[in-house]
């Protein structure tokens, strides 16, 4: 899939889009500015529902019942992408997205990256995240299969059973998220 189609996912599910997050390193450089403010120990730059279409995205269809949820596997020690990530984790929870995190090594799935919309409806679809091994997106799959698409709901709700939310997260970790 290119990326336009990808996108369309985003504005066509009805219910639910979740996230399984599972590298711990990935390269985007929309963020690049961001992290390396974050590795010098700067102000990042603003981050927000004004600034960030994403963001927008997620609080608009939010306030209209869409519900936007993630779960974030992470290692340890937390690498510098995923401490960089956990900040913008606030910003997309003021926005409406519920985050979750858990121990890579508690859940025990080793599949690739994915989003799940409209899960447990007929209308669920799958998009599977490929990564080169430096953490680029090499390609995206669409999967409507409703077997394959019952499997990933099923992975997604045995790992969010160890998860915790983000604040809580945030709180056993403490300053260790910082650069």
């Amino acid at each position: 899939m290119i990326g336009e189609d990808f996108a369309a996912l985003y504005d066509q599910f009805t219910h639910t889009a979740f996230r399984m997050e599972c590298r711990q390193t990935y390269a985007v450089p929309a963020e690049d500015a961001s992290t390396r403010a974050f590795r010098e120990g700067l102000p990042r730059p603003e981050r927000s529902v004004r600034t960030s279409p994403w963001l927008r995205r997620i609080a608009v269809t939010t306030a209209q019942g869409k519900d936007w949820s993630r779960l974030r596997l992470v290692e340890w020690p937390l690498t510098e992408y995923t401490r960089h990530e956990l900040l913008g984790f606030v910003e997309s929870q003021a926005a409406g997205e519920r985050i979750m995190l858990a121990d890579r090594a508690e859940v025990g799935y080793d599949g690739p990256d994915f989003w799940l919309f409209d899960a447990g409806t007929d209308r669920a679809r799958a998009g599977l995240l490929h990564y080169t091994d430096d953490g680029e997106i090499k390609h995206r799959e669409l999967v409507a299969d409703p077997g394959y698409t019952a499997w990933l709901t099923e992975v997604k709700d045995q790992a969010l059973r160890g998860a915790v939310p983000l604040n809580t997260f945030l709180a056993a970790v403490d300053g260790r998220c910082r650069a």
